[in-house]
Parts: structure tokens; sequence; C-alpha cells
């Protein structure tokens, strides 16, 4: 395997591009970034043969702020023909071994949704013969690698693999997240995949119960305090515009209208604090620092809206003065984790857990 190919969101090549070539470095891993604007993917071609693999296996996803997705592929496959595709991508899948799942994808563009139809029909017959050649186990098995096939135009395909504890678990990195019909606005949806994201399944019982007290900063009209609510906790919604009239019947929100960065909880037994206010994302993370500082939450999750330039260097410049900040007041303990989440737009995700050693 001679590349790394990344998913990411259309536009924001140039940020995977930075983030992937960075972190290659770190590893003396030498290569280069192939990609275009509004490809919607990312191509890191390695100097040497099998050191895809390696970047595949080394480099956690999730410490990967604009991949949705990543896995070791090929040397593109170009003009498949019409009346046989299957059998050269299985001959180019040939030092892959019973790999547990198959993926048929294409990137997350409009002319690439295009060949989403072919992809599906494809995925049949390609399944057969890939589980005939020993490629694939006859049972999905979500312990062992996955095999993508990802389509970027007709008849042209990266093909490779990626590992199961390496790797998102929806096609593309995409969640699929329905809008609840009750909710506020839009934005709900960014909250509750960030939930999902940055809290394990297994975690969510404890970490996400009902009874927990939270704080919403920048609230209106109550996107993000809706999923608070709907997962049984109170909450403080503190913006100055209106909130949601179907929220406040809850009886779990109190809603402040006050600034949200001249705000102090009432209480000091806050479990959550959220935020999604429209400012400079350094002045954001700023806030969350004295909060952090002053031991106001235990776990927060965050946006910083994106500059127009730079937006690699500065969003991780920001992640790395925080970390210092918060160890030069002592805080020892904790974890940052940032994502460019599907329903993010021109604004990244952050998740602060203080002390998570430690019981709350």
């Amino acid at each position: 395997m001679i590349n790394l190919f990344l998913f990411c969101r259309a536009g924001y090549e140039k940020e995977c591009a930075a983030e992937i070539q960075h972190r290659a470095a770190e590893l003396d891993i030498g290569g280069f970034v192939k990609t275009n604007k509004n490809d919607a993917y990312v191509i890191f071609q390695c100097f040497q043969a099998g050191d895809a693999a390696v970047l595949a296996q080394k480099i956690k996803l999730d410490s990967l702020i604009f991949a949705r997705q990543m896995f070791a592929a090929k040397a593109l496959l170009k003009n498949l023909p019409e009346d046989d595709r299957v059998t050269p991508i299985v001959e180019a899948l040939a030092e892959v071994n019973k790999a547990g799942e198959l993926r048929v994808e294409t990137p997350d563009t409009n002319e690439a949704k295009e060949l989403s139809n072919f992809c599906r029909k494809f995925t049949v017959p390609l399944r057969q013969k890939l589980k005939k050649a020993g490629c694939l186990l006859e049972k999905e098995n979500p312990k062992r690698p996955i095999i993508h096939v990802c389509f970027v135009a007709s008849g042209t395909a990266y093909v490779g693999y990626s590992l199961s504890n390496n790797s998102s678990p929806n096609f593309m990195g995409i969640p699929r997240l329905k809008m609840a019909a009750d909710a506020p606005s839009r934005s709900t949806l960014k909250l509750d995949e960030a939930f999902i994201h940055f809290i394990p399944k297994e975690a969510q019982e404890e970490r996400l119960r009902s009874g927990m007290n939270a704080v919403d900063l920048g609230a209106c009209p109550g996107g993000w305090t809706y999923q608070l609510v709907r997962r049984g906790m109170f909450v403080a919604s503190v913006d100055n515009g209106p909130m949601a009239e179907s929220l406040m019947e809850t009886g779990q929100v109190k809603h402040y209208q006050a600034d949200g960065f001249r705000f102090e909880p009432p209480r000091k037994n806050i479990y959550w604090l959220v935020c999604d206010m429209i400012e400079k994302p350094s002045r954001v993370a700023e806030l969350i620092e004295a909060w952090a500082i002053n031991g106001w939450f235990k776990e927060a999750i965050f946006n910083l809206k994106l500059p127009m330039k730079s937006r690699y260097l500065e969003v991780s410049q920001i992640l790395e003065t925080m970390a210092e900040i918060l160890r030069e007041n002592d805080i020892k303990d904790f974890e940052i984790q940032c994502k460019h989440l599907y329903h993010d737009r021109d604004e990244v995700t952050v998740h602060l857990w203080l002390n998570p050693t430690q019981p709350w």
C-alpha cells in the first residue's frame, strides 16, 4: 500500500492535507499530498511502499481533526472496464486476507454521489468475488479489517483497507442522524453528533445520565439545550435572545438573559458545559479555560468558528495553548479532542474532559 486515502469535508482538503503531512513527518514517514479543491478527499502518497499501512495503524483516526475516515490504498485504478470492473479490483486487493466488511463508497460531493446507485449494485457481485478469493470472510466480523473501494469517478477507484480498531463505523465517516421534529433548530444535530463521537457508547449511561446539571452558553433558540433536556438533564441556558417555549415547558430549563462571557454558574455541581457562540475562536477558548480553572464543570463541548486562512495552524495553536494554560494552573489530568464533524460547517468541535480518572 503506497497511499493513505482520507475523507474530509469538501473545501477543507487544504487543512486535511496540512494535518496529514505534519503527522506523517512526526513518524519520519516521507511522502507528498495530492488533492484538488472540493474533491472531499486527500491522498498522501508515501515514498516507501508499505508506509501507508504504517500510517493507517499508528495515526489514530480520532486524533485527526479534519479527516472523517482513512484507509491504506493501492495506486489509483483507472479505466476499469465496463464489462468487468470486479476482476481488477479483486486482483488489487490480493494482499488483503479475510477482511470482515466491504464498503463501496464515494467522496461526499454532489458529483461523486451520482455514482451511489452504481456502488450499491456493484457491492453484491464484488462481495461474492472477494469472498471466493479469500479476501473477505463469509460473514461480517467487526474485529477484522475493512475493505474500502472508493469510486472517485466512473471507472476510477482507490482500493485498500482500514483497521477495525482505527476506523469510523460509518460509510465515508458520515453518521446518519435524524432531525427531531420538535427540535428548535438544526444546530441540535451538531451536539448530538458530538456526544456520539466523543463519548463511547458504553460510557454514555454514566456520563450523559439523567439528573445531571448543565450550562449552555449562547443557547437560543435552544438547539443544544434540546439535546441536554432529552437526556434528562437540568440546564441553565444563557442567552439574551428568546428560548423555545417547548423547552421552557419541560421544567428542566432555566433561562438566564445574560452575556455568556460574563455569566457565572449559580451552582457549583455543573457536569456539562456546552457552547456554540459565534465569536472569535481564541476568545471562546479563553472562556472555556477560565471555567476550567474555576472548576465549574467536568466535561465541556464547544465549537470554534474557523478563520478563512491557516485554519489547521490556528486550531492547533489554540488547542496547544489551552493545554499549556491548564497545566500552568495545576490541572494536570485532562483530555482534549477536536473534530471537524459532519454537521459542522466552518467550525470544529472540541471536547474537554477534566480529571477523567477521577469519579464525579
